[in-house]
């Protein structure tokens, strides 16, 4: 009996298909709520206002862009069926002005996590190359990468080794796929869809041994080492360098290494700044079951380095006594905003004058964190022909309430009286980066509604933010979703349809999660292809049936080719 294309390609890949379990979240925007304007003709955008909502709520911090592929499936060979012989023209990744106002929005897909192995080659050569070729067959516009500091700089400081990065991108190269790098400088492992563990440089990882107190710490002495500390990033904690030294250093010699692929394969560099890659704290860690969704999680300030700058900053606001230590009444990871003193919607000390102490040094220490790194990669690839991007996290839950106490622990001081997004794009801005923000998927109806998730008014209320301070806005969703609903989501998402925007701006890019066996199942792959090409024909004169004539054609064509491969790789 002849095996469905799905089996088939899980048989292939050596990974069984399962299917993933989405937990999501959302956030509403600050002082004036952000308002859509009419969707285009044939797309819905149903925003559904839970009950008891705090109306005056400001946005939810942003959600971390996690990989929510569960199964964290690698690559079938069958994929290299799809790559057709006619193949689409590609749209140059341009920022024009603050936002891209081309005829469409180019479309990367993320590579998986362990495309590179730990012994510095290609993981499943084959299979990658096909699946390349299946995604350039597409219309897709390049692909994004973890390029790993855990596994380049793994041994030695300084010792680099990049050899499975320079097949990766010589193959990416010659399938004519641009690509989105990410400087990794985060573990992973113990995040949403974290599925292999590549863990810092062994080197780091023996200094943060000898101190302790280089990883983040909450309140009752539990070490996160996902990412260093920012209270050390000026301090020679890493044998004589420090941990931004470190930073400029691997993205000095990527660019040396690569400099004959910079501008035109390798169009972005997406800057890592803390756990997931995104800018942010990691207040939300799931390994060990620290914290589970839709929890507050908890501040991250309690190594030295980071209570040293506490007290300093206490002392020079004329208010020793709040430099001790960070709240100690803002409750455990998997609390609700209202089980604590200090985030409950009346009296709670978010709302006090030393919380507004807190929050504003603790805010402006991820700030402050941004700024040195992104001061490097610009000098590093101020004439390298590459954008620079940093990533921040969707956080959506409790986003309806007050205090917004996600986003608070994760470092957004985003609250009912202020818009923590602005700073953030400002910070952005003036380095000249984009703005990459996730949970663009998501829709306020399909989040829980006690939990008070806003996806969509958080979106809104980055979308603005970064049109107030012209910095692009580029997007991805924040777990795996393979439906017409979704893909709809995203297609008004990218559109920027708010108030204000009066000049036609849309998102300069959007990448999608992420290349899997899923992806290349036949039903999934046909609503993909269907959504690159409506991605990249926004604004053209094509009517919305054409394009989806001219997708199905392309899978029909494509079709017996994956049926024969399939076949033929069996054996």
């Amino acid at each position: 009996m002849a095996l469905s294309m799905t089996h088939q390609i899980s048989a292939l890949s050596g990974t069984p298909i399962r299917s993933t379990d989405a937990t999501s979240s959302s956030v509403e925007s600050v002082s004036a709520s952000p308002m859509w304007k009419s969707p285009a003709a044939g797309l819905t955008c149903k925003i559904q206002k839970p009950e008891g909502v705090d109306r005056l709520s400001p946005p939810l911090s942003p959600c971390r862009s996690p990989v929510l592929g569960a199964s964290r499936p690698d690559l079938s060979m069958a994929c290299r069926a799809f790559a057709a012989k006619a193949e689409s023209p590609v749209l140059e990744h341009q920022v024009r002005g603050p936002h891209y106002k081309g005829t469409g929005v180019p479309v990367y897909v993320m590579m998986p996590l362990d495309s590179v192995t730990m012994h510095n080659s290609v993981n499943r050569k084959k299979a990658m190359n096909a699946s390349l070729q299946a995604l350039k067959s597409a219309g897709v516009e390049g692909v994004m990468m973890d390029v790993w500091w855990g596994l380049v700089e793994r041994d030695a400081p300084g010792a680099y080794n990049w050899g499975g990065y320079a097949e990766l991108l010589e193959m990416a190269r010659k399938h004519g796929l641009k690509v989105q790098a990410v400087m990794s400088f985060h573990q992973c492992g113990g995040n949403v869809g974290d599925s292999v563990t590549i863990p810092l440089p062994k080197w780091v990882v023996e200094e943060v041994d000898k101190d302790p107190d280089l990883a983040y710490t909450d309140q009752w002495g539990k070490r996160n080492c996902e990412y260093l500390s920012l209270g050390a990033d000026t301090l020679p904690v890493l044998k004589g360098r420090t941990p931004v030294q470190c930073y400029a250093d691997f993205m000095r010699a990527f660019r040396d290494n690569f400099k004959h692929l910079l501008g035109d394969t390798v169009v972005e560099i997406q800057v890592g700044m803390g756990p997931a890659g995104e800018l942010r704290y990691p207040s939300y860690p799931e390994s060990n079951g620290t914290w589970q969704f839709p929890g507050i999680g908890a501040f991250q300030c309690f190594d030295k380095y980071m209570l040293s700058s506490l007290k300093a900053a206490a002392e020079a606001a004329g208010k020793p006594e709040w430099g001790s230590t960070g709240p100690t009444d803002a409750g455990h990871y998997k609390n609700w905003p209202e089980d604590t003193p200090f985030f409950r919607k009346e009296g709670g000390g978010w709302n006090t004058a030393y919380g507004e102490f807190f929050l504003g040094w603790y805010s402006q220490m991820l700030l402050d964190h941004g700024e040195r790194i992104l001061t490097s990669a610009k000098s590093i690839f101020e004439e390298a022909g590459v954008k620079i991007s940093v990533k921040v996290a969707g956080i959506h839950w409790h986003y309806g309430t007050r205090s917004h106490a996600p986003e608070l622990t994760a470092g957004y001081y985003n609250t009912r009286f202020r818009d923590g997004y602005i700073p953030i794009a400002q910070m952005l801005a003036r380095h000249g980066a984009i703005f990459n923000f996730t949970c663009v998927e998501m829709r306020d109806h399909e989040q829980p509604q006690e939990a008070q998730c806003l996806p969509e008014k958080l979106v809104r209320q980055v979308a603005m933010a970064t049109q107030k301070v012209n910095v692009p806005l580029a997007g991805e969703n924040a777990l795996p979703r393979y439906d017409d609903y979704a893909h709809e989501q995203i297609l008004e998402a990218s559109s920027l349809n708010v108030e204000g925007n009066t000049q036609g701006n849309q998102m300069c890019a959007f990448t999608y999660l992420r290349m899997n066996p899923h992806l290349f199942q036949p039903d999934n792959w046909r609503r993909f292809v269907a959504f690159v090409k409506k991605m990249k024909e926004k604004g053209s004169r094509k009517c919305r049936e054409e394009v989806e004539r001219e997708a199905e054609h392309f899978v029909h064509v494509s079709t017996p080719l994956v049926q024969e491969a399939a076949v033929a790789l069996m054996h």
